[in-house]
């Protein structure tokens, strides 16, 4: 015992590391509520900020390709620009909606990374490299497509109302209105993830290149089909916007996968012999090779 009276002080000591980094199914839940709790927290704050913004700017933004149409096609024809709502709680229900899916886009870093943070332990390095790139790419085409939507979304809204005739003139309710402008920007970004999905088979090894060559001319009619049926529009100005891009990234797409096939052929015949001793010969192959039919004579 120790001056004083006092027993001296035991230091804790901490649990031996799990050399395999295994956790329990518990764990694995624990861990599971915690990122998903944190991810919504992300999504509430950004929806907080959709709803501020919503009347700074936010809607203004999201009516301007309806405002853009010409005058005459509108039923207020004096220059103002109005939506409609025809019930009591439709304009507070829209105003939540809206919030929602620009706090979902805001709050997309955020949420993304604690997908990632769960996702990150049980992959492997080589993995963890592919991973960062497709989330990076992804994030990229789905950015890409929605600019894509809204560059198109002017004419083709302008050629709809126009097939209408010139004797008909439109008031648009606001959430039809925007839930199509929504469906569109969404349609474009998801679209241009498909071709980002064939390389990911591509590198996992599902899909080769030879199967991609052989589909390519079904891959492209899909897609104009896929295009025909998934843009809210219908109209072949749009339909053509998605379809192009979508054709150039799958061809792309086949190069890219033409090259990881190259690079894995090469690297399976350099591994071939890596197991064999220094001492140890290398199997060859002892079968007859067939000779020439009429060898040459020289002189």
């Amino acid at each position: 015992m120790s001056e004083g009276g006092t027993r001296p002080r035991l230091k804790r000591r901490k649990p031996p590391r799990d050399a395999e980094a295994t956790m329990t199914l518990i764990a694995h839940l624990t861990e599971l509520r915690n990122r998903i709790a944190k991810a919504l927290f992300f999504i509430a704050l950004g929806t907080v900020v959709g709803f501020i913004w919503y009347d700074r700017g936010l809607l203004t933004f999201l009516t301007e390709p309806y405002c853009a149409v010409p005058d005459r096609l509108r039923l207020d024809g004096d220059g103002n620009c109005r939506l409609v709502v025809l019930d009591v709680f439709g304009g507070v229900l829209l105003r939540l909606k809206i919030a929602l899916i620009a706090g979902i886009g805001l709050s997309a870093p955020f949420w993304l990374y604690q997908i990632w943070a769960f996702i990150t332990p049980g992959l492997k390095r080589n993995e963890k490299r592919y991973t960062v790139g497709f989330v990076a790419a992804s994030t990229l085409l789905f950015a890409g497509g929605t600019v894509l939507a809204w560059l198109t979304l002017r004419k083709g809204l302008e050629l709809l109302l126009r097939l209408a005739g010139d004797e008909v003139a439109f008031q648009l309710t606001a959430p039809l209105y925007l839930s199509f402008v929504i469906s569109l920007l969404v349609a474009f970004g998801l679209s241009l993830e498909l071709p980002l999905i064939a390389v990911a088979l591509n590198l996992v090894g599902v899909l080769s290149y030879e199967a991609l060559k052989k589909s390519r001319r079904w891959i492209f009619f899909l897609t104009i089909v896929f295009a025909a049926f998934v843009t809210p529009t219908q109209d072949p100005f749009t339909m053509l916007a998605m379809a192009g891009p979508m054709i150039l990234l799958f061809e792309l797409a086949i190069q890219l996968a033409r090259i990881v096939d190259k690079r894995r052929a090469k690297r399976a015949a350099l591994e071939h012999f890596h197991d064999l001793g220094d001492d140890e010969a290398s199997p060859l192959d002892a079968r007859p090779s067939s000779l020439d039919d009429a060898p040459s004579l020289r002189r």
